[in-house]
């Protein structure tokens, strides 16, 4: 695994030596070419003057910041440059509080940090276990691309995993959405909401979590690649019942499942009991 980025972390007076390694296997996204329909030519990507219709150079090319419609103040290289920011190579801790304090939706990209040589490693080690026992997170600021980044430092697997977080402005209230409903839930369909998540209540470990889509998609391409018909199969559309007809059924196939998973078990049981008899015999 190739780091990143390589720094250090610092609170208080610690600085632990660190690289960062991108905790998402981006390989896994499939990606396709523009071509054109006819002839299935690459398509190159020009930047235009929308009004002229000219085609640019990066080096004809400025940022500007639209501060009233049409108006546009331009920001050069030095301007950005002259943003004060500190190190760029420093992860600063701030403070450590409670994971739950932070709204999931502030959560971004994770990465993964580790130790940066054999010196670094012991201190390293002692902060992972540090954030395990006392269940806190570390909550602290970066410099990426320019730009300062709150971030996360959260206890993984005998490690330290790191999370980009957004900024509490940047996230909208869920106020906001429309048709939120402030009537209470009527008790009935509580209980039984609540006695169907119990009998549906599992490990996540358990859950399968595949790419579906992905997996169908690299199915259509290699039939495609080998000249395959392809047949797609038209789904149902889910019916709508009501909400305690439906509770009431969920509810008796949820208990009829673990029976089912028992019958199967032990007839497997009971079939490898016979072969065991046969080869014994």
């Amino acid at each position: 695994m190739r780091a990143i980025w390589r720094g250090h972390i610092r609170f208080s007076l610690v600085t632990i030596p660190i690289r960062i390694y991108n905790a998402i296997d981006t390989a896994q996204t499939i990606s396709f070419n523009l071509l054109s329909r006819e002839g299935h030519n690459p398509v190159a990507y020009e930047k235009k003057d929308k009004v002229t219709g000219k085609i640019l150079r990066n080096e004809d090319i400025v940022k500007g910041y639209q501060y009233e419609p049409g108006q546009f103040v331009i920001i050069e290289q030095e301007d950005l440059d002259k943003v004060k920011l500190k190190s760029t190579k420093v992860i600063e801790i701030d403070g450590f509080v409670k994971a739950e304090e932070v709204h999931p939706t502030l959560y971004e990209s994770p990465y993964f940090i580790g130790p940066d040589g054999d010196v670094a490693a012991k201190t390293y080690a002692l902060l992972a276990a540090t954030l395990k026992e006392s269940g806190k997170v570390g909550v602290g600021k970066v410099v990426l691309r320019d730009r300062e980044t709150p971030v996360l430092l959260n206890p993984h697997e005998g490690g330290i995993l790191m999370y980009r977080l957004r900024y509490p402005s940047e996230v909208r209230s869920i106020k906001e959405v429309p048709q939120l409903l402030e009537a209470r839930a009527d008790k009935e369909q509580l209980k039984l909401a609540k006695s169907l998540v119990d009998s549906m209540t599992t490990k996540f470990a358990n859950i399968k979590m595949e790419d579906q889509y992905a997996d169908e998609l690299k199915k259509i391409i290699q039939a495609k690649i080998e000249g395959k018909e392809i047949i797609s199969i038209e789904e149902a559309e889910p019916e709508v019942i009501d909400i305690m007809t439906a509770l009431k059924a969920s509810i008796e196939r949820a208990k009829k499942k673990p029976m089912e998973k028992a019958k199967g078990a032990v007839a497997a049981k009971t079939s490898k009991q016979k072969t065991l008899k046969r080869k014994a015999s």
